[in-house]
Parts: C-alpha cells; sequence; structure tokens
C-alpha cells in the first residue's frame, strides 16, 4: 500500500507557485519545494511522479494568474486598453510569473498571430475588444492588436528586466499615441 500523502495537491501547487512567484521558476526545487512545505521533499513524490509535473502545474497556476489580470483588463472602459494596461501590470505586480510566461524560451512559431493565440486563451475577447467599438475589419483589428502588442510588450520587458520603469502616465500617453496612429493609418 502506498504511502499517505502529507500535502495534497493543491497545498504542494501552492507551494510551488509561491515560489516561482518570489524567486523565480528556477527556485522550484523538489528540496525549495520541501522546505517551503515544512518538510523533506519526499511526500511531493507521494502525489506528483516528478518535478517536471509539478513545474506544468505551476505554469498552469501562472497562466490562470495572468488570465484574470487581462479579465480585468477586459472589464475597463475601453477594454483593449485596459488589456493593454493589464499585460504591462502583470509584468510590474508578478515579474517572475511575466517572464516565466513570456521571456522563457519557447518552441517557434509561424506567425506573430500564433504567438497571440498561444500566449492568451482571451484572444478572441481581445480581437473583439479592439474590432467592435472602432467598427474594423477583423484582419485591420488583428494588424492593430499584433502592433500594440509588440510594443506593450517591450515596456512590460523593460520592467521585467529592471532596465526602465515608465510612469503610469508615459505608459498611457505612449499606449494612445501608438494606437490612434495605427487607427489613422487604417482609415
Amino acid at each position: 500500500m502506498p504511502p499517505k500523502a502529507k500535502f495534497t495537491r493543491e497545498e504542494i501547487i501552492e507551494a510551488a507557485l509561491k515560489i516561482a512567484r518570489t524567486q523565480g521558476i528556477e527556485a522550484v526545487t523538489a528540496r525549495e519545494l520541501g522546505k517551503s512545505l515544512g518538510s523533506s521533499a519526499r511526500p511531493i513524490f507521494t502525489v506528483f511522479q516528478s518535478m517536471d509535473e509539478v513545474l506544468e502545474e505551476v505554469q498552469k497556476g501562472a497562466r490562470e494568474i495572468y488570465r484574470q489580470y487581462v479579465e480585468q483588463g477586459l472589464s475597463q472602459t475601453p477594454a483593449f486598453r485596459g488589456v493593454g494596461l493589464s499585460y504591462i501590470r502583470f509584468a510590474i505586480e508578478e515579474e517572475k510569473l511575466f517572464r516565466l510566461l513570456f521571456m522563457s524560451e519557447q518552441k517557434p512559431v509561424d506567425g506573430i498571430e500564433q504567438i497571440l493565440m498561444l500566449i492568451d486563451e482571451s484572444y478572441d475577447a481581445i480581437l473583439r475588444s479592439v474590432e467592435e467599438p472602432y467598427h474594423l475589419k477583423r484582419e485591420d483589428a488583428k494588424r492593430i492588436y499584433q502592433h500594440l502588442w509588440i510594443y506593450s510588450h517591450g515596456i512590460a520587458t523593460l520592467y521585467a528586466t529592471g532596465m526602465y520603469s515608465f510612469t503610469q502616465e508615459e505608459i498611457e500617453r505612449q499606449l494612445a499615441e501608438i494606437f490612434k496612429g495605427l487607427l489613422k493609418n487604417n482609415s
């Protein structure tokens, strides 16, 4: 009979996610996780087959936290602006998770649209948030979304790496200027 689990799956994932949020994904080791739980590493493996399985759950947890930021952005007016600002806020407030999701090595894809669909399960909602209020054709909305994501990602990366911190006013002004320019270019 296998040993009784000392911790639940959820407790282990929560502890691993906490480590990832504060120290980065590379700090999520069996030893560090056991230490965080006040135990040895052994009880982790009564619930999980391997650390890869734990790390996969940490990724899922990070994506869920990011999804909440996106949902909060979509609830703002205008929603598309809210999503861009929420993306940057995620990089500021959850720098380690931002790095995990958006600054770690990935498999190459064929185009920017595939990147956006892969990284964001809210892709269609975000696309509609620029398409509908501005009465854009789907292809024009995609192009604007792609440009603004690249721009937002640049600002977010500057924050996440500690290279530069913009003021909230600078971020809002710069995103608005780019957006207006793209809309004007579209007409």
